[in-house]
């Protein structure tokens, strides 16, 4: 009986000795197994960790973490890198990314971090007047959509007032409302509101306005002729004196910055009633005979005689004793030096008949006469002669 249990005992500890073998050798080989990966530091989308692995390559390395590499992805170092102990791994995701600009629609993938980022791998320089949506610090997201209106430069006139602005307006209606502009009823913009702006292209708001003006305007007399028999002919006289009268009217002006542009009348009014002027004119026919009797006892000499018409240059068509010679062409008149021959002489002139001493001139001096004739023609013909003068009374 001792027997037996001596030998069960020896058995049952020859169990627990190689189990614990079994499990030393166990531990030893994790431990080994453990022991013998590669540790790498990676960084993945931004966030670090720290991998053992016994992967033989990057891209081993990543399929075991479950990790989709696409080609547009940024990878470093390439996914066929040997992996090292201590070796660090960084990849970042590509997004895809809509960028709208000028009304162009571009896709692109990127790693970009922020908008700022993305544009600066594009190579897109902004001005700061330049829109942008969202904005540049905004994180980049797969399948963002990202929109450039860029800036033009413009000039706009308002009212005739000029000034250099910059926009991102489409159209001028767009222009006008991110100004903050308001056009009144009658207003007028060069282009038309949906017209799209060109480039260092003109706005003008032609402000339209209108308004009345009343004014007070004289009304002319007219002067009415009646002949009168006992006035000389080339004689007036005034019977009734002329008023002139007064009216009102009422304009609607059109103003455009200001300025006037059109004037209608839209209303008048008499205030006073004009007086129309009555002249009398004389018809009375002025004769002037001389006595052929006379001729045989009258002076004679000779005199140098020129010509001229009542309408010559610096005549006033009324002779210095106040004679009308338009009124009268055809009379017989002559100019006189009053030392020689006195006003109011009656005369012979040979070559032109009998006439009266009846004016005076500048250039009449001495033994010089001027014949009136009644046209240019006339007197152009006579010229300058000397003639025998005979004086009559």
């Amino acid at each position: 009986m001792k027997n037996l249990v001596s030998e069960s005992l020896s058995g049952r500890a020859l169990i627990i000795a190689f189990a614990s073998f079994v499990v030393l050798l166990t531990t030893l080989g994790v431990l080994f197994f453990e022991g013998s990966k590669n540790t790498v530091a990676m960084t993945l989308n931004g966030k670090p960790q720290v991998i053992k692995t016994h992967a033989d390559t990057i891209k081993e390395l990543l399929d075991d973490l479950d990790v989709p590499v696409r080609s547009q992805d940024h990878l470093s170092p390439k996914a066929d890198t040997k992996v090292k102990d201590h070796l660090k791994v960084v990849w970042k995701q590509a997004n895809k990314v809509h960028i709208v600009k000028d009304n162009e629609k571009k896709t692109i993938w990127t790693t970009a971090g922020t908008v700022a980022e993305l544009l600066k791998e594009q190579k897109i320089v902004l001005k700061e007047q330049d829109e942008i949506s969202p904005r540049p610090q905004t994180a980049i997201k797969n399948k963002m959509k990202i929109e450039i209106d860029p800036a033009i430069h413009l000039t706009y006139v308002d009212g005739g007032k000029e000034q250099q602005v910059w926009t991102t307006s489409a159209t001028v209606a767009d222009f006008l409302t991110q100004q903050g502009i308001t056009l009144n009823e009658l207003d007028r913009v060069e282009p038309s509101l949906t017209e799209t702006i060109p480039e260092n292209g003109v706005v003008n708001v032609i402000r339209v306005e209108k308004v009345t003006d009343v004014v007070e305007e004289p009304v002319q007399f007219a002067v009415v002729t009646k002949k009168d028999e006992s006035l000389e002919k080339g004689k007036e006289k005034i019977v009734t004196p002329g008023k002139h009268g007064r009216i009102s009217k009422q304009y609607e002006v059109v103003l455009e910055n200001g300025k006037e542009v059109s004037r209608k009348l839209t209303n008048e009014q008499r205030l006073t009633a004009k007086q129309d002027q009555v002249v009398a004119v004389g018809t009375k026919e002025l004769t002037m005979q001389v006595s052929r009797g006379a001729e045989e006892t009258g002076t004679e000499f000779y005199v140098t005689a020129t010509a001229y018409t009542a309408y010559c240059n610096g005549c006033s068509g009324r002779t210095a004793t106040g004679l009308d010679l338009r009124a009268n062409p055809n009379m017989k008149v002559i100019a006189v030096d009053p030392r020689v021959i006195p006003l109011g002489t009656k005369v012979y002139v040979e070559g032109y008949g009998y006439a009266v001493a009846a004016d005076t001139g500048g250039a009449i001096k001495g033994y010089i006469i001027d014949l009136l004739m009644p046209s240019n023609a006339e007197a152009y013909r006579w010229g300058r002669k000397k003639v025998k003068i005979k004086i009559l009374q």
